[in-house]
């Protein structure tokens, strides 16, 4: 087992292809050691040349509340006033911090994503 830093796409390509042969390897073995080694060094490679931005707040609390089987009366609830969420949603309003708080501790949506434009 040779495990280097990825540095290109054809060494993630060959990575990715020892790590789908190895997968099911059970922990704690050679072939164990070696996928946990090559998922470490994939997931840094994909953050360095894949990255995935966070979601748009919107989008996020959109997402969190289909999640969660909420309307938008049930948001309401959260951030004070139903004509608050059509606002937002309509895009005439912007997030305040305390919406921003309220988002994150009530339906724990991570800042990042709340805080992103």
């Amino acid at each position: 087992m040779i495990v280097k830093v990825l540095k290109n796409e054809e060494e993630y390509q060959m990575a990715l292809s020892r790590l789908e042969e190895i997968f099911h390897a059970p922990a704690n073995t050679p072939e164990g050691d070696e996928a946990e080694l090559l998922v470490l060094l994939i997931e840094k490679y994909e953050e360095e040349f894949y990255p995935i931005d966070p979601p748009n707040p919107l989008d996020a609390i959109k997402f969190r509340m289909e999640q969660l089987g909420m309307d938008n009366k049930d948001l309401a609830d959260i951030l004070g006033y139903k004509s608050r969420v059509s606002e937002l949603f309509k895009g005439k309003r912007k997030l305040s911090l305390t919406m921003i708080k309220n988002l994150h501790h009530k339906l724990n949506i991570p800042y990042e994503s709340l805080l992103s434009e």
